[in-house]
């Protein structure tokens, strides 16, 4: 059924507000999940507003707490989520690395205790809108293995950055670490559909095609092999050893009905060009590139895609029946 943006959004808040959310919460998060949809992103949209109210009637989210700054030192922050839907700490620190910068040249604000953070990618928009050059790290519970390991280790751990340009949609690179979204294997697990090999590997560290043996019990294959487990080190440590949150293992899945409080991290950059080649040498430079990119008429640049759906979506944005029927169910019970 294709419903209005606004339609979708006051959904998701009410119904994340009857899980227990406060009206601040919900109303990011239900802000969040929409932008997505909109951009086409359907494993990071409206059905994650089910998982959700799950993790905060089960009480791995507190609907109730509002984060706080606990370290505040010129160009770098520190935020304690309080193991919130870290929505409003996401926007909070994407505030504060733009004022920074401005400031600095450059800003790093951190999260902790925090728990799913959606797209990466929607986050950083308001940094390009400011003119600064963006990027976003989380960490996330265990999916990939150490190289040459067998049991998850590190998270998806989600890496993005955004370009703004001169006259232009920004330049958007949104990716994880693994092969595929863990929220495709989703998807095919509720279908009953089997997976591709290459994505996912067994408990014993064998390819699978079954994605409840790959979500249940076993791990992610990381895009290009041992490389993207370095870099599955890297981002964990960013988000867990700078901000002091927990590291892959230490928090159980986010889809799982019964565990603990993720309290894993997030870490937002933001840099200032005008502070260093100067604010016209940096757009001319992006738009060099570009040129050189477009040449080819096959490439496509990261985010057009994105922003094209979300021109498409101000005509009303499709959401499978019986996700609406589930979430409609939520704001009731």
């Amino acid at each position: 059924m294709k419903k209005s943006a606004e339609a979708l959004r006051e959904l998701a808040r009410r119904a994340l507000e009857k899980a227990g959310a406060h009206s601040k919460m919900a109303e990011a998060a239900a802000d969040h999940v929409v932008r997505a949809e909109s951009q086409g992103l359907a494993t990071h949209g409206m059905s994650r507003i089910p998982f959700y109210c799950s993790m905060l009637r089960n009480g791995r989210a507190d609907g109730a707490a509002h984060p706080a700054m606990i370290a505040d030192h010129a160009a770098v922050c520190l935020i304690d989520n309080r193991d919130a839907l870290p929505y409003v700490s996401a926007r909070w620190a994407i505030d504060e690395v733009i004022q920074r910068a401005r400031r600095n040249g450059i800003a790093f604000a951190g999260i902790r205790n925090s728990a799913h953070v959606g797209v990466l990618g929607i986050h950083l928009e308001p940094v390009a809108k400011a003119g600064l050059v963006g990027f976003a790290f989380t960490n996330s519970p265990a999916a990939i293995p150490a190289w040459g390991g067998k049991k998850g280790l590190f998270g998806t751990n989600p890496v993005a950055a955004i370009f703004p340009r001169k006259n232009g949609e920004p330049i958007v690179v949104d990716l994880a670490l693994t092969t595929v979204v863990r929220g495709k294997i989703m998807m095919a697990m509720k279908k009953g559909d089997k997976i591709p090999e290459g994505w996912a590997l067994d408990r014993h560290g064998k390819p699978t095609t079954d994605p409840k043996e790959a979500i249940e019990h076993g791990s992610l294959f990381p895009i290009g092999g041992a490389k993207g487990a370095m870099l599955g080190l890297v981002f964990e440590l960013v988000c867990a050893a700078l901000t002091g949150a927990a590291i892959g293992p230490e928090a159980d899945s986010f889809f799982a009905e019964q565990g603990n409080k993720p309290r894993i991290g997030q870490a937002f950059i933001a840099i200032d060009p005008s502070l260093l080649a100067g604010t016209e040498k940096y757009l001319e430079r992006v738009e060099t590139v570009v040129s050189a990119m477009l040449v080819d008429p096959e490439v496509r640049l990261p985010g057009a895609r994105r922003f094209a759906a979300e021109r498409r979506a101000k005509e009303g944005i499709e959401v499978p029946d019986d996700l609406l029927a589930q979430i409609e169910k939520l704001c009731s019970t």
